[in-house]
């Protein structure tokens, strides 16, 4: 019988702030950038799309060299276990999608233990449900909706991705979504109870980690995909969560499973910003962005 591993395991595996000696500078640096981002670009903030303390969101408008038509959408949701950071830490990826001709929409949630995860995960249908609703009056396309989600994000991104869009709004399409990324996504909550330094905020039992759980989900109807990566320099358990999705949902569902050389729990997100980075570059492709690599 293999050995029950003990919770600090588990912590050591799932504490990204603690595996990564300089995670405090990383975040300052993101909240640094996304200010600049937010005075510079051409964006509507706090606007609202459900009745919770935090259920706003940001607009930014692609690039006016792209006027004329409607662009790609891209959701953007932040990480932070549930229990953590804002929507105002990510405004930084928002520029170089932008500038590429993408509308951009990055939305909050309210956090555990405030609320529970389940109400988190409806808050987030709400939100995509108003962008959809909304996407032409900013110059966005709602036919053409990709989500990406990083860490606890990316957890909700492939949740979101597996919606059955007519149960939350008879108005709604049943295939909203195009299409989805979880960069170091969480797919299999099951660990995270025997976490120490997350479970008193979480407060998952058996039951509720595996109904929230991706893959006990059945995977997205064709022809939507999720791309799952997660940088290599990650824990040896996120690298499997990556993997879980893939073996659970299959590559017609998954076709890219993959770990970004050089990359750790938070640099994989400048991987993201980066036009020349890989994450980037599948973010792209689910906008339907490819043409534009040849004009780089």
């Amino acid at each position: 019988m293999t050995p029950r591993k003990p919770a600090d395991w588990f912590d050591a595996e799932y504490n990204n702030r603690a595996r990564v000696p300089d995670s405090a500078q990383l975040l300052a640096r993101w909240a640094e950038a996304s200010a600049l981002v937010r005075a510079r670009a051409h964006c509507e903030l706090d606007l609202r799309y459900g009745p919770d303390a935090q259920q706003t969101l940001d607009v930014f408008a692609p690039d006016p060299a792209f006027a004329g038509g409607f662009a790609p959408v891209l959701v953007l949701i932040h990480g932070g276990y549930w229990r953590s950071l804002d929507k105002s830490d990510y405004s930084f990826l928002a520029a170089s999608f932008t500038d590429e001709g993408a509308l951009v929409v990055v939305p909050n949630y309210d956090l555990c233990p405030n609320v529970s995860l389940e109400r988190i995960a409806m808050q987030l249908t709400e939100a995509v449900a108003w962008v959809w609703r909304h996407a032409a009056e900013h110059g966005g396309d709602p036919s053409r909706i990709a989500l990406i989600g990083h860490s606890a994000g990316g957890h909700l991104a492939a949740m979101l991705s597996c919606c059955d869009w007519k149960r939350v709004g008879r108005d709604l399409p049943r295939r909203l979504v195009k299409g989805a990324m979880s960069v170091s996504g969480v797919h299999d909550l099951a660990p995270l109870r025997r976490t120490t330094f997350l479970q008193q905020d979480l407060r998952l039992d058996a039951a509720g980690a595996r109904r929230l759980s991706p893959i006990h989900f059945p995977p997205p109807a064709s022809p939507q995909t999720l791309f799952a990566v997660v940088g290599a320099q990650e824990s040896d358990e996120f690298r499997r969560q990556n993997r879980l999705i893939r073996d659970a949902w299959g590559p017609r569902a998954v076709p890219v499973c993959e770990e970004l050389p050089g990359c750790n729990h938070f640099t994989v997100m400048h991987d993201l910003a980066d036009p020349e980075g890989r994450s980037h570059q599948l973010a792209r492709q689910l906008l339907g962005l490819r043409w534009y690599s040849g004009l780089l």
